[in-house]
């Protein structure tokens, strides 16, 4: 049986992974400090022989005796906060430094153990390295349009130096790197207060409270459904031909702001007025990613269309 660590596994789209993983016959090591994360994702796999969970933070070397395993094949590195909303306690804006060294040094460290077992290894990076971009759609060749020192910075250059020293591994040790670029995802398990756009309107609009959107609405978002972001993850590490290469993971269904948040208003036929605020610093206007590269390599597209993902993701809010 080959084993897997998920660093960042308790968060939204890691815990997914590992149960995907752990269905797949894999044995799964979680490694979360949750800063971000949520060890109630985690509560039906704990149950799990196959499934061990390390709490600690990736920005400290972790060392071969905390495993108490020989082998270690494939290392997936999610670990970092990823919201964006200031009002939100989970946001890399409430955790700068934090999100800054969980992309770095959380990297390197992950890099050297990856190199030390001999494994392969998978970065996810995120479609804010493009910034606010000036092309649309996004390929995986266009540079981006990036503050350096804004607010969002944190993140956007993490997740930019996070590509840099994956890349850098693999141009001088050869070691077998990936990069994926998420794109906005959403799903069941997503949290409540994690301050993201899906999250915020379906808890908004359940509760018929004003559904809040910024500027105009007029920026875009390409939402993918989770199952199909976690079917993309794992074809990016386990397809062959993917060493040294970088993937768009994401829905090419462009949606803008006010059209998502009118549709999650009719689906939970909610009462709840739309009203708008000033839009945060340097918040992209478009969001698309290209995914032919995706489709080409790796075989893989979304198949859950936008509309059917938000049913199910209602359903799962309003469980709780």
């Amino acid at each position: 049986m080959q084993t897997v660590l998920v660093a960042g596994g308790a968060g939204f789209i890691g815990s997914h992974l590992c149960k995907s993983l752990l269905n797949d016959n894999y044995r799964v090591i979680c490694v979360d400090n949750f800063i971000t994360g949520n060890k109630n994702n985690l509560k039906d796999l704990l149950r799990n022989p196959e499934f061990t969970l390390l709490e600690q933070d990736v920005t400290q070397q972790i060392q071969n005796s905390k495993f108490k395993i020989k082998n270690l094949d494939y290392i997936f590195h999610l670990a970092s906060p990823a919201s964006p909303n200031q009002k939100s306690a989970k946001s890399y804006i409430n955790h700068p430094i934090e999100t800054l060294l969980a992309n770095s040094q959380g990297t390197y460290n992950l890099l050297e153990l990856t190199l030390r077992f001999n494994a392969s290894f998978l970065y996810a990076s995120s479609s804010e390295v493009y910034g606010d971009p000036a092309i649309s759609p996004q390929k995986e060749n266009y540079y981006g349009n990036v503050n350096p020192n804004g607010i969002r910075s944190v993140y956007d250059e993490g997740k930019r130096f996070g590509e840099a020293i994956t890349f850098s591994y693999f141009r001088k040790y050869n070691l077998d790197t990936r990069v994926i670029r998420i794109f906005n995802t959403y799903g069941p398990m997503m949290q409540v207060d994690d301050g993201r756009v899906v999250s915020n309107f379906i808890n908004q609009a359940i509760r018929n409270k004003p559904i809040t959107v910024y500027g105009k609405g007029t920026q875009t978002r390409s939402l993918c459904y989770v199952d199909d972001m976690i079917s993309g993850i794992k074809s990016a590490m386990f397809t062959s031909g993917t060493k040294g290469k970088i993937f768009n993971l994401g829905n090419s269904d462009e949606r803008s702001i006010l059209d998502i948040a009118k549709l999650i208003k009719t689906l939970t036929n909610s009462k709840s007025e739309i009203v708008f605020e000033d839009l945060p610093e340097d918040d992209p206007k478009a969001r698309k990613p290209d995914i032919s590269h995706a489709e080409e390599i790796l075989g893989w597209k979304p198949k859950v269309i936008t509309e059917q993902g938000l049913k199910m993701t209602i359903e799962y809010f309003k469980s709780l």
